[in-house]
């Protein structure tokens, strides 16, 4: 795997929109290819069901936050494929409800900046899933005519997994299943994730995850620049809330609050029960000393303890390659500055390449990314 892409639009939402249908075409071509067959293959769903409930998710987003709205008709103009087939790819995940299709694990650490060696706050995060996911992945960075602007990883067609925005506000995601899903009109989990991006502060952010009709479960991992981090598990109807022990919280793919359902993931995602656990222990000397640096935390996402399933994941040679998992990238972010650190999958074979936000929006952007930091030790035969 490779770092991947930068994609940089500017502009209003809708010509941001537009600008990046133009620039990813192809990679959505790639996505709504293999997502259509799967609304087809695996929920049985017509070309009419697709349509029409991609309209559904469409006009969600229009009384959700419109400039996502703004965004799914502007992509639909530059890549040539209707706004609501977007707007279903946004929603994978609600339209394949039921049929046993979910991304997989994840680990996320939020560090508060009493904690850390230079009094920033840093949130982080391994995305575990297919390898060869990576090929429609990217890096995406919108700034809008106020000069907000927002930077996070996303897949082709799409806006928003992890990432940071300007007002110093970043979030991360985990996979959650509860007996509480289910199919039907509501505010997608990927939507949810732009509406945080979109939000200038971790009041608004607060208010577009929770009073919102959910149809579907998700962890969301916020913290800011300001100093706080918050986590909160996301499902239908009902959410709970875990704040930092000493300065600092984990997570992985399993409830850890005690919320009114059945969670359907805890018992088969790999090593969810301990991953939280892993990080948290291996952060302890470093949180000890309030010490936490950025080597610090990229050092716990390589952790290759119980491999090949730990943090750091790996492919698991013994099972078909349509099961195999691993981390796809791995990320780390300084909200203090604005930074984000990058590295392929699995991270412990690459060095992480940083983006400066407030730096990608200039006119020559050849030198943003002039350096990779954190080299491996196995850099010289990765």
């Amino acid at each position: 795997m490779t770092t991947p892409r930068m994609i940089v639009v500017q502009g209003s939402y809708r010509q941001m929109g537009e600008q990046l249908g133009a620039q990813t075409a192809e990679l959505i071509e790639r996505s709504l290819a293999t997502y259509v067959g799967r609304f087809h293959d695996d929920a049985g769903l017509s070309e009419a069901d697709i349509d029409r409930w991609g309209r559904i998710y469409l006009d969600v987003a229009e009384s959700y936050v419109p400039e996502i709205a703004a965004m799914l008709h502007g992509m639909a103009e530059g890549s040539g494929h209707p706004a609501h087939r977007l707007a279903a790819l946004n929603a994978r995940t609600e339209m394949l409800y039921g049929t046993g299709y979910r991304d997989e694990g994840c680990t996320s650490v939020s560090v508060l900046p009493r904690y850390t060696a230079d009094g920033h706050t840093l949130l982080a995060q391994n995305w575990d899933w297919h390898p060869e996911q990576a090929e429609v992945t990217f890096l995406l960075a919108t700034r809008d005519e106020s000069g907000f602007s927002v930077l996070s990883l996303t897949e082709a067609g799409m806006f928003a997994k992890s990432g940071l925005n300007s007002a110093g506000l970043g979030v991360c995601a985990n996979l959650l299943i509860s007996d509480l899903d289910h199919g039907g009109r509501g505010v997608p989990y990927h939507y949810l994730l732009r509406g945080v991006l979109q939000s200038p502060t971790m009041s608004v952010a607060h208010k577009r995850l929770l009073p919102v009709e959910r149809i579907s479960s998700g962890n969301v991992l916020l913290a800011d620049a300001g100093g706080e981090s918050v986590d909160f598990e996301l499902a239908p109807g009902v959410f709970g809330t875990l704040l930092p022990e000493q300065g600092l919280i984990t997570h992985s793919n399993h409830f850890q609050a005690n919320l009114p359902l059945q969670d359907k993931k805890a018992a088969t995602s790999a090593l969810t029960q301990l991953r939280p656990a892993r990080a948290r222990h291996l952060l302890e000397p470093a949180l000890d000393e309030r010490r936490v640096r950025v080597a610090d935390v990229v050092a716990t996402l390589r952790d290759e303890w119980s491999f090949p399933d730990g943090i750091c994941r790996h492919p698991d040679p013994d099972v078909p390659a349509s099961e195999k998992f691993c981390t796809v990238y791995s990320l780390v972010m300084d909200l203090t500055e604005r930074v984000l650190w990058i590295a392929p999958g699995p991270p412990s074979r690459h060095a992480y390449t940083r983006w400066d936000l407030d730096r990608l929006f200039d006119g020559n952007r050849a030198d943003v990314a002039v350096r990779t930091e954190f080299e491996p030790e196995e850099a010289a035969v990765a």
